[in-house]
């Protein structure tokens, strides 16, 4: 949500795109991960924001070009995010050269929250709320 808001500084309209990758298998399906993100975000496209969720298999680029999306952005939490990140930006201009990459900084407050930090608060039976945006309770996603 942090660099969601800070994203909706600079592009008129945001897709989030959820990947799937067959070789892994999630801790959450990806329609229930699509559903998670558009409960979190109704208060945003309710206000007007231009925000679409979405899913998608395959390269990231082929589905920038199949939108019309000239970027893509990506949240960097720590120096260690931006080198593994820099890589795959440098893939996909290589691949698609008209696409660029956007690195947005999370506020210092969000810099250790990870999704494996998250997944083993809640497979220990942690309380998850901390991490998640508001209204947000992860009971109501498990086991969809």
């Amino acid at each position: 949500m942090d660099v969601l808001m800070s994203a909706l500084k600079l592009f008129d309209k945001i897709y989030i795109a959820v990947g799937y990758n067959h070789l892994k298998h999630g801790f959450l399906r990806p329609e229930t991960r699509v559903r998670l993100i558009n409960d979190a975000i109704r208060p945003l496209t309710d206000s007007g924001e231009s925000i679409e969720v979405l899913s998608y298999t395959g390269l990231t680029v082929d589905l920038c070009r199949q939108k019309g999306a000239g970027f893509i952005i990506r949240g960097l939490r720590t120096t260690t995010d931006f080198e593994l990140e820099s890589v795959i930006a440098q893939a996909n201009r290589k691949m698609q050269p008209e696409t660029v990459t956007v690195f947005i900084p999370a506020s210092h407050s969000y810099s250790f929250i990870s999704s494996t930090v998250v997944r083993d608060v809640i497979i220990n039976g942690g309380d998850a709320a901390p991490f998640l945006p508001e209204g947000i309770r992860i009971e109501n996603y498990l086991n969809q």
